[in-house]
Protein backbone atom coordinates (compact mmCIF):
# COMPACT_ATOMS: atom_id res chain seq x y z
CA UNK A 1 0.00 0.00 0.00
CA UNK A 2 1.17 3.43 -0.81
CA UNK A 3 1.62 5.59 1.88
CA UNK A 4 2.37 8.99 0.58
CA UNK A 5 -0.42 11.56 -0.47
CA UNK A 6 -0.12 13.46 -3.49
CA UNK A 7 1.25 17.00 -3.33
CA UNK A 8 3.99 19.46 -3.87
CA UNK A 9 6.34 17.80 -2.17
CA UNK A 10 5.96 14.36 -3.66
CA UNK A 11 5.78 15.51 -7.22
CA UNK A 12 9.57 15.38 -8.01
CA UNK A 13 9.34 11.59 -6.83
CA UNK A 14 6.67 9.98 -8.70
CA UNK A 15 7.00 7.31 -10.81
CA UNK A 16 8.57 7.63 -13.79
CA UNK A 17 6.47 8.69 -16.86
CA UNK A 18 3.62 10.43 -15.04
CA UNK A 19 3.38 13.99 -15.93
CA UNK A 20 4.06 16.69 -13.82
CA UNK A 21 2.99 20.54 -14.21
CA UNK A 22 6.14 22.17 -16.04
CA UNK A 23 5.94 25.72 -14.37
CA UNK A 24 6.38 27.56 -11.03
CA UNK A 25 2.87 27.19 -9.01
CA UNK A 26 4.20 29.90 -6.60
CA UNK A 27 4.18 32.44 -9.11
CA UNK A 28 0.60 31.50 -10.50
CA UNK A 29 -2.20 33.82 -9.50
CA UNK A 30 -5.39 33.65 -9.82
CA UNK A 31 -8.25 34.98 -13.00
CA UNK A 32 -10.45 32.59 -12.73
CA UNK A 33 -13.37 31.34 -10.28
CA UNK A 34 -15.19 27.92 -10.88
CA UNK A 35 -18.54 27.68 -9.24
CA UNK A 36 -19.47 24.11 -9.32
CA UNK A 37 -16.19 21.99 -9.63
CA UNK A 38 -16.51 18.64 -10.51
CA UNK A 39 -14.75 15.78 -12.59
CA UNK A 40 -15.92 17.73 -15.84
CA UNK A 41 -14.26 20.55 -14.85
CA UNK A 42 -11.54 18.73 -13.61
CA UNK A 43 -10.95 16.44 -17.07
CA UNK A 44 -11.54 19.63 -19.42
CA UNK A 45 -11.36 23.54 -18.68
CA UNK A 46 -8.65 22.50 -16.13
CA UNK A 47 -6.27 20.92 -18.24
CA UNK A 48 -6.55 23.24 -20.92
CA UNK A 49 -5.75 25.91 -18.72
CA UNK A 50 -2.24 24.07 -17.30
CA UNK A 51 -1.73 23.81 -20.55
CA UNK A 52 -1.15 27.53 -20.35
CA UNK A 53 0.02 28.37 -17.74
CA UNK A 54 4.04 28.39 -18.56
CA UNK A 55 3.64 31.13 -20.66
CA UNK A 56 1.17 32.83 -18.59
CA UNK A 57 0.11 32.21 -14.89
CA UNK A 58 -2.00 34.85 -14.16
CA UNK A 59 -4.94 32.70 -14.78
CA UNK A 60 -5.00 29.84 -12.10
CA UNK A 61 -8.04 28.76 -11.13
CA UNK A 62 -9.80 29.23 -7.21
CA UNK A 63 -12.79 26.60 -7.41
CA UNK A 64 -15.98 26.37 -5.64
CA UNK A 65 -18.06 23.91 -4.49
CA UNK A 66 -21.64 24.99 -3.70
CA UNK A 67 -23.45 21.86 -2.54
CA UNK A 68 -20.50 19.95 -0.75
CA UNK A 69 -17.58 20.23 0.38
CA UNK A 70 -16.37 17.01 -1.04
CA UNK A 71 -13.73 17.95 -3.48
CA UNK A 72 -12.34 20.92 -1.19
CA UNK A 73 -11.85 18.26 1.22
CA UNK A 74 -10.17 15.30 -1.02
CA UNK A 75 -8.12 18.50 -2.88
CA UNK A 76 -7.37 20.45 0.11
CA UNK A 77 -4.39 18.26 1.91
CA UNK A 78 -3.07 18.04 -2.03
CA UNK A 79 -2.70 21.86 -2.21
CA UNK A 80 -5.21 21.53 -5.32
CA UNK A 81 -3.43 18.90 -7.16
CA UNK A 82 -4.92 16.07 -8.12
CA UNK A 83 -4.50 13.15 -11.04
CA UNK A 84 -6.17 12.80 -14.43
CA UNK A 85 -5.70 9.23 -15.96
CA UNK A 86 -6.46 9.46 -19.60
CA UNK A 87 -8.08 5.86 -20.86
CA UNK A 88 -8.02 3.38 -23.74
CA UNK A 89 -7.37 0.28 -25.06
CA UNK A 90 -3.82 0.50 -25.40
CA UNK A 91 -3.75 1.49 -21.31
CA UNK A 92 -3.74 4.34 -18.74
CA UNK A 93 -1.83 7.51 -19.15
CA UNK A 94 -1.43 9.80 -15.59
CA UNK A 95 -0.89 13.31 -15.36
CA UNK A 96 -0.78 15.47 -12.50
CA UNK A 97 -2.80 18.93 -13.01
CA UNK A 98 -1.69 22.16 -11.13
CA UNK A 99 -3.68 24.64 -12.27
CA UNK A 100 -6.79 24.65 -9.34
CA UNK A 101 -4.94 26.70 -6.77
CA UNK A 102 -7.39 25.91 -4.04
CA UNK A 103 -10.78 25.05 -3.86
CA UNK A 104 -13.68 26.79 -1.72
CA UNK A 105 -16.87 25.56 -0.18
CA UNK A 106 -19.70 28.09 -0.85
CA UNK A 107 -21.75 27.49 2.37
CA UNK A 108 -18.89 27.91 4.87
CA UNK A 109 -16.74 30.48 2.80
CA UNK A 110 -19.57 32.25 1.11
CA UNK A 111 -18.31 35.35 1.79
CA UNK A 112 -14.40 35.18 1.28
CA UNK A 113 -15.81 33.40 -2.11
CA UNK A 114 -17.71 36.61 -3.26
CA UNK A 115 -15.08 39.09 -1.93
CA UNK A 116 -12.71 37.05 -4.41
CA UNK A 117 -15.27 37.01 -7.12
CA UNK A 118 -15.43 40.99 -6.51
CA UNK A 119 -11.66 41.40 -6.45
CA UNK A 120 -10.14 43.01 -9.96
CA UNK A 121 -7.84 40.03 -10.50
CA UNK A 122 -10.81 37.63 -11.00
CA UNK A 123 -11.75 38.25 -15.32
CA UNK A 124 -13.52 35.04 -15.75
CA UNK A 125 -16.23 33.28 -13.71
CA UNK A 126 -17.18 29.78 -15.35
CA UNK A 127 -19.58 27.17 -14.30
CA UNK A 128 -20.31 23.64 -14.49
CA UNK A 129 -23.72 23.92 -11.45
CA UNK A 130 -25.75 21.15 -14.54
CA UNK A 131 -28.74 21.82 -15.95
CA UNK A 132 -30.54 22.08 -12.57
CA UNK A 133 -28.18 24.86 -10.84
CA UNK A 134 -29.45 27.47 -13.20
CA UNK A 135 -32.55 27.32 -11.48
CA UNK A 136 -34.64 27.36 -14.45
CA UNK A 137 -37.22 26.14 -16.80
CA UNK A 138 -35.71 23.92 -19.06
CA UNK A 139 -38.48 24.01 -21.50
CA UNK A 140 -38.01 27.72 -21.98
CA UNK A 141 -34.72 28.51 -20.41
CA UNK A 142 -36.30 31.19 -18.04
CA UNK A 143 -35.61 31.90 -14.56
CA UNK A 144 -37.78 29.60 -12.22
CA UNK A 145 -38.67 32.22 -10.04
CA UNK A 146 -40.37 30.08 -7.80
CA UNK A 147 -37.08 27.98 -7.39
CA UNK A 148 -36.52 27.88 -3.16
CA UNK A 149 -33.34 28.90 -3.80
CA UNK A 150 -34.36 32.11 -5.80
CA UNK A 151 -36.96 32.65 -3.41
CA UNK A 152 -34.24 32.41 -0.59
CA UNK A 153 -31.61 34.87 -2.76
CA UNK A 154 -33.87 37.41 -3.37
CA UNK A 155 -35.15 37.66 0.20
CA UNK A 156 -31.25 37.47 1.01
CA UNK A 157 -28.99 38.82 -1.51
CA UNK A 158 -25.81 39.10 0.15
CA UNK A 159 -26.01 35.54 1.11
CA UNK A 160 -27.03 33.84 -2.02
CA UNK A 161 -26.79 29.86 -1.82
CA UNK A 162 -27.78 29.56 -6.15
CA UNK A 163 -25.12 30.15 -8.90
CA UNK A 164 -27.30 33.23 -10.10
CA UNK A 165 -27.82 34.28 -6.63
CA UNK A 166 -23.76 34.14 -6.34
CA UNK A 167 -22.70 35.65 -9.86
CA UNK A 168 -25.59 38.68 -9.65
CA UNK A 169 -24.32 39.50 -5.89
CA UNK A 170 -20.64 39.67 -6.85
CA UNK A 171 -21.20 41.64 -9.75
CA UNK A 172 -23.38 44.21 -7.88
CA UNK A 173 -19.87 44.74 -5.57
CA UNK A 174 -17.89 45.18 -8.23
CA UNK A 175 -20.59 47.47 -9.61
CA UNK A 176 -20.56 49.14 -6.48
CA UNK A 177 -16.65 49.36 -6.42
CA UNK A 178 -16.73 50.54 -9.85
CA UNK A 179 -14.97 47.47 -11.25
CA UNK A 180 -15.40 46.27 -14.34
CA UNK A 181 -17.48 42.96 -14.86
CA UNK A 182 -15.95 39.40 -15.09
CA UNK A 183 -17.14 37.66 -18.09
CA UNK A 184 -19.37 34.78 -17.25
CA UNK A 185 -18.70 31.57 -19.15
CA UNK A 186 -21.38 28.84 -18.75
CA UNK A 187 -19.63 25.39 -19.19
CA UNK A 188 -23.16 23.16 -19.14
CA UNK A 189 -24.74 21.71 -21.87
CA UNK A 190 -27.48 24.10 -22.30
CA UNK A 191 -28.99 25.19 -25.48
CA UNK A 192 -27.16 28.51 -26.43
CA UNK A 193 -25.37 28.23 -23.15
CA UNK A 194 -24.17 31.97 -22.94
CA UNK A 195 -27.83 33.34 -23.89
CA UNK A 196 -29.33 31.36 -21.52
CA UNK A 197 -26.90 31.97 -18.71
CA UNK A 198 -27.33 35.58 -19.38
CA UNK A 199 -31.04 35.77 -19.59
CA UNK A 200 -31.02 33.73 -16.52
CA UNK A 201 -28.99 36.01 -14.62
CA UNK A 202 -29.87 39.28 -16.10
CA UNK A 203 -33.29 38.16 -14.73
CA UNK A 204 -33.02 37.57 -11.30
CA UNK A 205 -30.14 41.09 -11.41
CA UNK A 206 -33.53 42.69 -12.35
CA UNK A 207 -35.39 41.37 -9.92
CA UNK A 208 -32.86 42.41 -7.00
CA UNK A 209 -32.94 45.74 -8.45
CA UNK A 210 -33.49 47.59 -11.73
CA UNK A 211 -30.45 49.77 -12.48
CA UNK A 212 -28.59 46.52 -11.33
CA UNK A 213 -30.15 44.35 -13.65
CA UNK A 214 -29.10 47.29 -16.74
CA UNK A 215 -25.72 47.09 -15.81
CA UNK A 216 -25.64 43.42 -15.41
CA UNK A 217 -26.67 43.60 -19.31
CA UNK A 218 -23.40 44.61 -20.21
CA UNK A 219 -21.67 41.70 -18.70
CA UNK A 220 -20.23 39.06 -21.67
CA UNK A 221 -21.79 35.73 -21.97
CA UNK A 222 -19.90 33.71 -24.59
CA UNK A 223 -21.71 30.56 -25.34
CA UNK A 224 -19.01 27.11 -25.50
CA UNK A 225 -19.32 24.07 -26.22
CA UNK A 226 -17.35 21.19 -24.26
CA UNK A 227 -16.67 17.65 -25.13
CA UNK A 228 -15.04 14.62 -23.05
CA UNK A 229 -16.74 11.91 -21.45
CA UNK A 230 -15.58 11.79 -17.49
CA UNK A 231 -17.18 8.92 -15.60
CA UNK A 232 -17.26 8.46 -12.03
CA UNK A 233 -14.21 7.79 -10.07
CA UNK A 234 -14.18 3.70 -8.19
CA UNK A 235 -11.88 3.26 -5.27
CA UNK A 236 -10.67 0.45 -7.84
CA UNK A 237 -9.68 3.85 -9.87
CA UNK A 238 -7.85 5.20 -7.08
CA UNK A 239 -6.03 2.39 -6.57
CA UNK A 240 -4.89 2.53 -9.70
CA UNK A 241 -3.79 6.10 -9.78
CA UNK A 242 -1.77 5.29 -7.23
CA UNK A 243 -0.14 2.12 -8.61
CA UNK A 244 0.59 4.58 -11.41
CA UNK A 245 2.10 7.56 -9.53
CA UNK A 246 3.48 6.14 -6.40
CA UNK A 247 1.56 8.47 -4.40
CA UNK A 248 -2.12 8.70 -3.32
CA UNK A 249 -4.69 10.89 -5.13
CA UNK A 250 -7.91 10.93 -3.10
CA UNK A 251 -9.67 12.02 -6.11
CA UNK A 252 -8.33 11.43 -9.20
CA UNK A 253 -10.19 11.66 -12.64
CA UNK A 254 -10.38 9.30 -15.23
CA UNK A 255 -11.62 9.82 -18.79
CA UNK A 256 -10.41 9.22 -22.33
CA UNK A 257 -7.94 10.83 -25.25
CA UNK A 258 -10.82 12.96 -26.83
CA UNK A 259 -11.36 16.13 -25.84
CA UNK A 260 -12.76 19.05 -27.42
CA UNK A 261 -13.35 23.09 -26.71
CA UNK A 262 -15.33 25.13 -28.91
CA UNK A 263 -15.55 29.01 -27.59
CA UNK A 264 -17.63 32.41 -28.78
CA UNK A 265 -14.59 34.41 -28.78
CA UNK A 266 -16.37 37.50 -26.02
CA UNK A 267 -14.38 38.18 -23.44
CA UNK A 268 -14.08 41.89 -22.74
CA UNK A 269 -12.02 41.38 -19.59
CA UNK A 270 -9.59 39.39 -21.29
CA UNK A 271 -8.86 35.99 -21.62
CA UNK A 272 -6.07 33.00 -21.45
CA UNK A 273 -4.77 31.97 -25.17
CA UNK A 274 -7.12 29.08 -25.08
CA UNK A 275 -7.03 28.80 -29.16
CA UNK A 276 -2.81 28.06 -28.53
CA UNK A 277 -3.08 25.30 -26.39
CA UNK A 278 -6.24 22.98 -28.72
CA UNK A 279 -9.71 24.64 -28.14
CA UNK A 280 -11.65 26.60 -31.63
CA UNK A 281 -12.27 30.62 -30.71
CA UNK A 282 -15.18 31.01 -33.19
CA UNK A 283 -17.98 33.76 -33.50
CA UNK A 284 -21.26 31.14 -33.53
CA UNK A 285 -20.90 28.46 -31.42
CA UNK A 286 -24.59 27.08 -32.01
CA UNK A 287 -24.00 24.83 -34.72
CA UNK A 288 -21.26 22.89 -32.77
CA UNK A 289 -22.87 23.14 -29.64
CA UNK A 290 -26.25 21.56 -31.74
CA UNK A 291 -24.20 19.36 -33.08
CA UNK A 292 -23.19 17.76 -29.78
CA UNK A 293 -26.14 18.01 -27.86
CA UNK A 294 -28.41 15.90 -30.85
CA UNK A 295 -25.58 13.77 -31.84
CA UNK A 296 -23.73 12.68 -28.83
CA UNK A 297 -25.64 14.01 -26.05
CA UNK A 298 -29.01 12.80 -27.18
CA UNK A 299 -27.66 9.18 -28.04
CA UNK A 300 -26.08 9.13 -24.29
CA UNK A 301 -29.24 9.78 -22.92
CA UNK A 302 -31.66 7.18 -25.12
CA UNK A 303 -28.09 4.72 -24.56
CA UNK A 304 -28.26 5.05 -21.01
CA UNK A 305 -32.06 4.90 -20.37
CA UNK A 306 -32.13 1.60 -22.85
CA UNK A 307 -29.08 0.30 -21.36
CA UNK A 308 -29.94 0.57 -18.01
CA UNK A 309 -33.18 -1.45 -18.64
CA UNK A 310 -31.48 -3.78 -20.70
CA UNK A 311 -29.26 -4.74 -18.19
CA UNK A 312 -26.22 -3.23 -19.27
CA UNK A 313 -24.24 -1.50 -16.87
CA UNK A 314 -21.73 0.45 -18.78
CA UNK A 315 -22.27 2.06 -22.55
CA UNK A 316 -19.02 0.41 -23.46
CA UNK A 317 -20.99 -2.86 -22.83
CA UNK A 318 -24.37 -1.23 -24.75
CA UNK A 319 -22.35 -0.90 -27.80
CA UNK A 320 -21.42 -4.80 -27.37
CA UNK A 321 -25.04 -5.40 -28.46
CA UNK A 322 -25.35 -5.14 -32.62
CA UNK A 323 -28.89 -4.23 -32.32
CA UNK A 324 -28.22 -1.02 -29.97
CA UNK A 325 -25.19 -0.07 -32.20
CA UNK A 326 -27.38 -0.70 -35.18
CA UNK A 327 -30.38 1.87 -33.12
CA UNK A 328 -27.69 4.43 -32.04
CA UNK A 329 -25.73 4.49 -35.95
CA UNK A 330 -29.53 5.27 -36.84
CA UNK A 331 -30.38 7.77 -34.71
CA UNK A 332 -27.57 10.50 -35.18
CA UNK A 333 -27.65 9.59 -38.94
CA UNK A 334 -31.42 9.65 -40.00
CA UNK A 335 -32.70 11.63 -37.54
CA UNK A 336 -30.40 13.88 -35.87
CA UNK A 337 -27.76 14.63 -38.53
CA UNK A 338 -30.86 16.19 -41.42
CA UNK A 339 -31.24 18.47 -38.70
CA UNK A 340 -27.76 20.41 -38.48
CA UNK A 341 -27.50 22.52 -40.89
CA UNK A 342 -23.18 22.88 -40.97
CA UNK A 343 -21.32 23.45 -44.26
CA UNK A 344 -17.77 22.28 -44.24
CA UNK A 345 -18.65 20.07 -41.19
CA UNK A 346 -17.88 16.39 -41.96
CA UNK A 347 -21.15 15.04 -39.59
CA UNK A 348 -20.25 11.95 -40.79
CA UNK A 349 -17.09 11.15 -39.50
CA UNK A 350 -18.16 12.67 -36.36
CA UNK A 351 -20.82 9.93 -36.04
CA UNK A 352 -17.81 7.53 -36.28
CA UNK A 353 -15.98 9.37 -33.79
CA UNK A 354 -18.31 8.83 -31.30
CA UNK A 355 -19.35 5.40 -31.94
CA UNK A 356 -15.41 4.59 -31.30
CA UNK A 357 -15.56 6.70 -28.51
CA UNK A 358 -18.61 5.16 -26.69
CA UNK A 359 -17.16 1.44 -27.75
CA UNK A 360 -13.95 2.59 -25.44
CA UNK A 361 -13.97 -0.24 -22.92
CA UNK A 362 -11.50 0.95 -20.40
CA UNK A 363 -13.64 4.02 -20.27
CA UNK A 364 -16.03 2.76 -17.05
CA UNK A 365 -19.48 5.04 -17.89
CA UNK A 366 -21.92 3.81 -16.37
CA UNK A 367 -25.39 3.62 -17.57
CA UNK A 368 -26.95 5.11 -14.42
CA UNK A 369 -24.91 8.00 -13.85
CA UNK A 370 -25.64 9.38 -17.41
CA UNK A 371 -29.70 8.89 -16.69
CA UNK A 372 -29.77 10.87 -14.23
CA UNK A 373 -31.48 14.29 -14.19
CA UNK A 374 -33.23 13.29 -17.33
CA UNK A 375 -36.29 15.58 -17.03
CA UNK A 376 -33.64 18.21 -17.04
CA UNK A 377 -31.49 17.21 -20.11
CA UNK A 378 -34.44 15.81 -22.17
CA UNK A 379 -36.26 18.63 -23.64
CA UNK A 380 -32.05 19.73 -25.24
CA UNK A 381 -30.96 16.40 -26.00
CA UNK A 382 -34.18 14.64 -27.54
CA UNK A 383 -37.11 16.48 -27.30
CA UNK A 384 -35.33 19.98 -29.76
CA UNK A 385 -34.72 17.35 -32.33
CA UNK A 386 -38.10 15.68 -32.65
CA UNK A 387 -39.93 18.99 -32.78
CA UNK A 388 -37.29 19.62 -36.04
CA UNK A 389 -38.23 16.42 -37.42
CA UNK A 390 -41.92 17.71 -36.74
CA UNK A 391 -41.65 20.56 -38.29
CA UNK A 392 -39.96 18.78 -41.20
CA UNK A 393 -42.90 15.57 -41.47
CA UNK A 394 -40.23 13.36 -40.90
CA UNK A 395 -40.40 10.57 -38.80
CA UNK A 396 -38.80 9.71 -35.69
CA UNK A 397 -38.99 6.44 -34.05
CA UNK A 398 -35.65 5.88 -32.81
CA UNK A 399 -35.88 9.13 -30.55
CA UNK A 400 -39.45 8.57 -29.53
CA UNK A 401 -37.78 5.04 -28.15
CA UNK A 402 -35.62 7.37 -26.09
CA UNK A 403 -37.99 9.55 -24.61
CA UNK A 404 -39.98 6.25 -24.00
CA UNK A 405 -37.42 4.89 -22.22
CA UNK A 406 -36.64 7.87 -19.49
CA UNK A 407 -40.78 7.10 -18.99
CA UNK A 408 -40.32 3.77 -18.37
CA UNK A 409 -36.91 4.59 -16.14
CA UNK A 410 -38.49 7.15 -14.22
CA UNK A 411 -41.50 4.43 -12.86
CA UNK A 412 -38.62 3.74 -10.53
CA UNK A 413 -39.36 -0.28 -10.77
CA UNK A 414 -36.56 -2.33 -13.40
CA UNK A 415 -37.75 -4.84 -15.79
CA UNK A 416 -36.72 -7.39 -13.30
CA UNK A 417 -38.52 -5.95 -10.64
CA UNK A 418 -36.43 -4.41 -8.92
CA UNK A 419 -35.53 -0.80 -7.83
CA UNK A 420 -34.43 1.73 -9.43
CA UNK A 421 -32.38 4.99 -8.15
CA UNK A 422 -33.72 7.52 -9.79
CA UNK A 423 -31.90 10.90 -9.42
CA UNK A 424 -33.72 13.31 -10.80
CA UNK A 425 -35.57 16.89 -9.53
CA UNK A 426 -38.39 15.70 -9.80
CA UNK A 427 -38.47 11.71 -9.41
CA UNK A 428 -40.63 11.67 -6.39
CA UNK A 429 -43.36 13.55 -8.88
CA UNK A 430 -43.26 11.04 -11.54
CA UNK A 431 -42.57 8.07 -9.42
CA UNK A 432 -45.88 9.48 -8.22
CA UNK A 433 -47.19 9.47 -11.51
CA UNK A 434 -46.16 6.12 -12.14
CA UNK A 435 -47.82 4.48 -9.24
CA UNK A 436 -51.20 6.14 -10.55
CA UNK A 437 -50.77 4.56 -13.90
CA UNK A 438 -49.46 0.99 -12.80
CA UNK A 439 -49.09 -0.99 -15.92
CA UNK A 440 -51.02 1.51 -18.20
CA UNK A 441 -48.53 2.65 -21.28
CA UNK A 442 -51.10 5.62 -22.50
CA UNK A 443 -52.00 6.62 -18.35
CA UNK A 444 -48.20 7.02 -17.68
CA UNK A 445 -47.58 8.95 -20.97
CA UNK A 446 -50.41 11.12 -20.55
CA UNK A 447 -49.18 11.20 -16.83
CA UNK A 448 -45.56 12.70 -17.51
CA UNK A 449 -46.28 14.87 -21.05
CA UNK A 450 -48.60 16.68 -18.30
CA UNK A 451 -44.95 18.00 -17.09
CA UNK A 452 -44.71 21.29 -18.73
CA UNK A 453 -41.30 22.38 -17.40
CA UNK A 454 -40.12 19.10 -19.41
CA UNK A 455 -42.39 18.71 -22.78
CA UNK A 456 -43.69 22.43 -22.82
CA UNK A 457 -47.46 22.73 -23.97
CA UNK A 458 -46.62 21.78 -28.12
CA UNK A 459 -45.68 17.78 -27.77
CA UNK A 460 -48.24 17.64 -25.00
CA UNK A 461 -50.95 18.37 -27.48
CA UNK A 462 -49.25 17.05 -30.65
CA UNK A 463 -51.22 13.34 -31.75
CA UNK A 464 -48.16 12.45 -34.06
CA UNK A 465 -46.11 12.65 -31.19
CA UNK A 466 -48.33 10.98 -28.60
CA UNK A 467 -48.90 7.76 -30.66
CA UNK A 468 -45.35 7.72 -31.60
CA UNK A 469 -44.06 7.60 -28.21
CA UNK A 470 -47.19 5.72 -26.84
CA UNK A 471 -46.36 2.57 -29.23
CA UNK A 472 -42.80 2.82 -28.21
CA UNK A 473 -43.78 2.98 -24.78
CA UNK A 474 -46.08 -0.03 -25.17
CA UNK A 475 -43.63 -2.38 -26.81
CA UNK A 476 -41.19 -1.41 -23.41
CA UNK A 477 -43.83 -3.01 -20.89
CA UNK A 478 -44.23 -5.47 -23.52
CA UNK A 479 -41.44 -6.95 -25.07
CA UNK A 480 -38.56 -4.97 -22.43
CA UNK A 481 -35.95 -3.08 -23.79
CA UNK A 482 -33.65 -5.21 -25.59
CA UNK A 483 -37.13 -6.73 -27.70
CA UNK A 484 -37.75 -3.34 -28.64
CA UNK A 485 -34.21 -2.38 -29.72
CA UNK A 486 -34.26 -5.56 -31.93
CA UNK A 487 -37.62 -5.23 -33.68
CA UNK A 488 -36.99 -1.87 -34.28
CA UNK A 489 -34.18 -1.81 -36.08
CA UNK A 490 -34.69 -5.64 -37.42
Amino acid sequence: MTSARLSPTTLAGLTAGTAVPRYDRASVTPGIVHLGIGAFHRAHMAVYVDDLLADDPSWGIVGASLRRPDTRDALEPQDGLYTIAVRDASGTRPRVIGSILSVMDANAEREDLLALMASPAIRIVSLTVTEKGYCHDPANGELDERHPDIVHDLAHPNAPKSAPGMLVEALARRKAAGIAPFTVMSCDNLPSNGETAKRIVTRFARLRDADLGEWVKSVAFPSIMVDRIVPSTTDADRAEVAALIGAEDAWPIMTEPFTQWVIEDHFPAGRPAFEKVGAQMVRDVEPFELMKLRMLNGSHSTMAYLGYLGGYEYISEVMGDPAYVKLIHGLMTEEAMPTLDMPGTDLGWYRDELLERFRNPALKHRTWQIAMDGSQKLPQRLLGTIRDRLKAGEPFPRLALGVAAWMRYVTGIAEDGSEIDVRDPHALKMMAIATDAGDDPEALYEGLVALTEVFGTDLADNAEFRETVIEMLDSLFEEGARGTVEDLVD
